[in-house]
């Protein structure tokens, strides 16, 4: 195992040579779109060209609405291409942060939500012809640790009362299936992983096809409410009865969801990709991406390419809700540190990259979704936390559809109400002890695993 001190210079060295600006799943793509020049309009006007917006857009389409997209770089440039591409259904999220205060009918509904956004995007992808090495072998929630049975079991019942389909996945069948023995047991929830680059960059060429017309590097500077919505960027004005915000950890800083919404920073590494002797003796034959219930997850998968995946660990938050798009070597050590330690036959493997991005995060865990403004056509979706793939996508279909006059039911399982936020410098406080509290707790159990392994 390696020492802290030579953790720190790998996480520096990562951080300092493998970062990537961009994510590691997408490049700039070739046709990208023209800034948007001069005044335009639509019937409707989308910020930003991720899962939600891209989505939205090619709902509306098919409505026949003409339907304009604002990205400030380019389609996938933000979350939806930084991602660790897990298509998971509702044993991702956890129930005691709403069931109770919802209530267990409310709560169904919104297990359904998450559930039903599996399937949105397995059909989405057949209709469009999309190929993102989408696998659906499932995902296990999996304990590093043997005090990790009760969270882990108590989860899963309560999951099971509101409607999510798991199982107990013991350590027998762990080993039969070939999971790296360091995941001891789970449950399982439907769903697979994909890479959420070339996911995002099938969206943009569908939406291009279906006659979206896609303004990249435009970044919105403001808005003026009113019967007809008025964006206004640096070059042009985009004019629409209904703009949506599909902007996720970004919209605080466009004037929406200060009081809703925090950006949190999560962070990924990727290894060179392993040998055929590597994969062979790691046999994880169906590829099954991995969770662990530490109270900052971390996530294992292997992907299409042969690398290993390794997210989040350390999360951060600025003050003041800001994005900057810049390495953090703190986490990245973290994570290199993790993959040693749940690899060992591994460690000391080369990393390719390491990126960044942010999610928002309400207070409940929850989806934020909702209309704004004096008439109502300002519509927002956020709080993905960190479970957007199937989430988001499926909220585009749900917001196209609120569009067009129908409430679906899922829609209006999503609307309650989202905590408020606290205020700077109180929120910073807050959750910077949240943060180290986890950590700590988190620390615990990495340790009972290493004093373990060393007996």
């Amino acid at each position: 195992m390696f020492s802290n001190e030579h953790h720190t210079t790998v996480g520096n060295f990562v951080g300092a040579k493998r970062f990537r600006l961009i994510g590691g799943w997408v490049e700039t793509p070739p046709d990208i779109q023209p800034r948007l020049l001069g005044d335009v309009s639509a019937d409707v006007v989308v910020i930003g060209a991720g899962f939600a917006g891209l989505s939205t857009a090619l709902e509306l389409a098919q409505l026949g609405a003409s339907v304009i997209v604002l990205e400030q770089e380019f389609a996938g440039f933000g979350a939806s291409g930084r991602n660790a591409g897990y298509l998971a259904g509702s044993m991702g999220i956890e129930f005691d942060l709403f069931h109770k205060r919802l209530g267990v009918e409310q709560s169904r509904k919104i297990v359904s939500f998450y559930d039903e956004g599996v399937a949105y995007v397995e059909r989405r992808l057949r209709e469009l012809k999309i190929d993102c090495d989408y696998k659906a072998s499932g995902i296990i929630r999996a304990a590093i640790h043997p005090s990790q049975k009760n969270k882990l079991r108590s989860n899963m019942a309560l999951g099971q009362k509101l409607g999510s389909v798991t199982r107990f996945v013991d350590s027998d069948e762990m080993r039969a299936r070939g999971i790296p023995p360091a995941f001891l047991f789970g449950c399982t929830q439907h769903g697979g992983t994909l890479d959420p680059g070339k996911y995002v960059l099938g969206l943009r060429r569908a939406a291009l096809a279906a006659g979206v017309k896609l303004y990249e590097q435009t970044s919105l500077l403001s808005y003026t409410e009113g019967s007809i919505v008025k964006c206004h960027t640096e070059h042009g004005i985009a004019s629409a009865p209904y703009v949506v915000f599909a902007t996720n950890a970004y919209t605080p800083q466009l004037g929406l969801l200060r009081d809703k919404v925090v950006p949190l920073r999560v962070s990924a590494i990727e290894t060179i990709p392993l040998s055929s002797a590597q994969m062979e003796f790691l046999d994880w034959r169906n590829r099954e991406g991995l969770i662990t219930p530490h109270l900052t997850m971390e996530s294992h998968r292997l992907t299409a390419r042969n690398t290993l995946l390794i997210t989040t660990k350390k999360l951060g938050y600025i003050y003041g809700s800001r994005t900057p798009n810049i390495p953090d070597s703190a986490a990245y050590g973290a994570l290199v540190q993790a993959l040693d330690e749940r690899f060992p036959t591994l460690c000391g493997i080369p990393i390719r990259s390491c990126w960044s991005g942010y999610i928002s995060l309400a207070y409940d865990a929850l989806p934020v979704v909702g209309e704004s403004g004096a008439k109502g056509n300002i519509l927002y979706t956020a709080g993905c936390s960190g479970h957007g793939v199937g989430t988001q996508s499926l909220i585009g279909y749900l917001l196209a559809e609120r569009i067009g006059g129908i409430e679906h039911p899922l829609l209006a399982a999503l609307r309650h109400k989202t905590p408020t936020t606290l205020p700077e410098p109180l929120q910073w406080c807050a959750i910077k002890a949240a943060l180290c509290g986890a950590n700590v707790l988190d620390g615990h159990v990495n340790r009972k695993v290493s004093r373990t392994a060393l007996n």
